[in-house]
C-alpha cells in the first residue's frame, strides 16, 4: 500500500503541476503564434477547467499521504499541511474566479464583453495559479523528505527489533560461548 500511495502522489502531482508547467511554457506561446492571443485565450479557458479537476484529484490523493505518512519531523508535517491548505483554498478561489471570468466571455463570437473587468481577474487568476504551482513543488520536495525520513525510521526500528546471532541461537538453546566456538573464534 505504501508504494501505491507514493506512486499515486507522484503521478497526480506530476500530471497537475507538470501539466500546468508544460501548458504555460509551451502550449500558450505556440497557441498564441498559431491562433493569436484572443483565440488562444479561449482554448485556455477550457483547458484550465481540466487543470482544476486535476488539482482536485491531486489534493485528495495528497491528503491521503498526509494522513498516512509517519514523518518524525514536526515542522515538515506542519508545513506540508499548510501547503496543502493553501493549495486547496487557492483551488477553490480559482474555481470561483474562473466562473467570474467566464461571465465576461462570449464563446460564440470569441468576444470579451468587458475587457476592463476581465484583465484584473485574469491577472489575479495567473498569480494565484503561479503561487499554487510553487506550493505544489515545495510540497513535492517536502513529501520526498518525509518519505525518506519515514523509511529511515522504519529501517532503524527493523534493525533494533531484528535478533542478532546470539539472540537467535539462544532462542534455540545455544549459549554465546558455544556460538564463538562454532565460528572458530
Amino acid at each position: 500500500m505504501l508504494l501505491l500511495r507514493r506512486f499515486l502522489v507522484l503521478a497526480v502531482l506530476f500530471f497537475w503541476q507538470g501539466g500546468f508547467t508544460f501548458y504555460a511554457a509551451a502550449v500558450v506561446p505556440v497557441g498564441q503564434q498559431v491562433f493569436g492571443h484572443l483565440r488562444q485565450g479561449f482554448v485556455t479557458r477550457q483547458v484550465t477547467v481540466y487543470l482544476n479537476y486535476a488539482g482536485s484529484v491531486a489534493l485528495a490523493v495528497l491528503v491521503w499521504d498526509l494522513l498516512a505518512v509517519h514523518d518524525p519531523s514536526r515542522w515538515r508535517r506542519r508545513t506540508r499541511w499548510l501547503l496543502w491548505a493553501g493549495m486547496i483554498v487557492s483551488l477553490a478561489v480559482l474555481y470561483w474566479l474562473h466562473g467570474r471570468m467566464d461571465e465576461l466571455l462570449e464563446t460564440d463570437g470569441l468576444i470579451i464583453l468587458d475587457r476592463d473587468a476581465f484583465r484584473p481577474r485574469h491577472r489575479l487568476y495567473l498569480w494565484i495559479s503561479t503561487v499554487q504551482w510553487a506550493w505544489g513543488l515545495l510540497c513535492l520536495l517536502l513529501s520526498l523528505g518525509a518519505w525518506r525520513a519515514e523509511d529511515r525510521t522504519t529501517m532503524r526500528r527493523a534493525a533494533v527489533s531484528a535478533p542478532n546471532d546470539n539472540q537467535e541461537l539462544a532462542s534455540i538453546g545455544i549459549r554465546g560461548e558455544e556460538t564463538n566456538v562454532r565460528r572458530g573464534q
